[in-house]
């Protein structure tokens, strides 16, 4: 429940029929000049490179997942927030962090982003913080920066080398463990959404639970089939073994 007066960024709990999309000019603006520094960033003759396509992939995942109804429905449900954060965490940041501009950024190496985002991933979920988030504003958008941030020193190691194997298992195995304890609590966790899972069909466990599996099931596969290409790459530079 909100305080009285209180506005949420991204309105009030919606109900079927009622979503919205978030144009909060500042947002908007903000994603705008981001943009326009990126692509600044490239000469002409690379704008048509795939770095540059995917980097632009990561900004247009990224925006709709701020910008649609996605953020209105997050407000009242757990399932929404955790598909807001897979398009963040697990899609926009890979691909921002591939379509890097080239000579920009140096490699990132070491086992310092992996524990990051767990760290960040851990407390952003304990329940008191996680309430938090949809009750006072500046700690919703440090909850976005901060996860966001620790995503792309992720990525930074996992499409690196080195560490990139044992980072990526790390990674999987403390994600599926959150999401499997999201979905088997004997009872909900955050009281933010106590009252506003009903008109979606869903009790707080129930939304929940979903929202767990999707960390659980859908992190741990796409991290895992990611583990599997690194040790694939791997295994096929090594060339033939000789007798």
């Amino acid at each position: 429940m909100t305080n009285s007066g209180f506005q949420l960024y991204c309105g009030d709990p919606p109900v079927p029929g009622a979503l919205h999309w978030n144009l909060d000019p500042l947002l908007v603006g903000a994603l705008a000049i981001a943009f326009g520094v990126y692509a600044l960033c490239y000469r002409k003759t690379e704008v048509g490179e795939p770095r540059f396509l995917m980097g632009c992939t990561g900004f247009a995942v990224l925006s709709a997942s701020l910008i649609t109804p996605l953020c209105n429905l997050s407000v009242a449900l757990f399932t929404a927030r955790a598909v807001q954060h897979g398009l963040m965490l697990l899609v926009a940041a890979p691909l921002l962090v591939l379509g890097r501009p080239r000579g920009r950024a140096g490699r990132f190496e070491g086992f310092a982003g992996p524990l990051a985002f767990a760290a960040a991933l851990w407390f952003w979920h304990l329940p008191a913080i996680y309430d938090a988030t949809l009750q006072n504003n500046a700690v919703y958008w440090t909850m976005h920066l901060t996860l966001f941030g620790a995503a792309l020193s992720l990525w930074r190691v996992l499409l690196g080398q080195g560490a990139a194997v044992f980072s990526s298992l790390f990674t999987g195995v403390q994600m599926c463990a959150l999401g499997a304890l999201l979905t088997l609590s004997p009872r909900p966790w955050f009281s933010v959404y106590g009252a506003t899972t009903w008109q979606w069909g869903l009790s707080p466990s129930a939304d929940q639970q979903l929202g767990g599996v999707i960390m659980w099931v859908v992190g741990g596969i796409l991290l895992s089939g990611f583990t599997v290409a690194v040790l694939a790459r791997m295994f096929a530079s090594a060339g033939p073994v000789r007798a």
